[in-house]
């Protein structure tokens, strides 16, 4: 049985595009309006997502369209 805490990953924006299936546009408007996680400021003027933030908005999508996670 594996009992290791998983790490923290980050994720960047095109990546959470990617998974998400929204727009930049749409990300950053659902983030104003308290709908989509805050990214976290990596350095340099970039930002990243927490990986597991991103997996939980998903399976609330999916919990309010009465699908469970895969």
């Amino acid at each position: 049985m594996n009992t290791e805490t998983p790490k923290p990953r980050l994720i960047r924006r095109a990546e959470v595009i990617a998974r998400v299936g929204l727009c930049k546009a749409s990300i950053y408007n659902r983030m104003n309006a308290g709908e989509f996680p805050r990214p976290v400021a990596i350095g340099g003027g970039r930002v990243a997502w927490l990986e597991s933030d991103i997996d939980s908005w998903i399976n609330e999508r999916l919990a309010e369209a009465g699908r469970a996670a895969a």
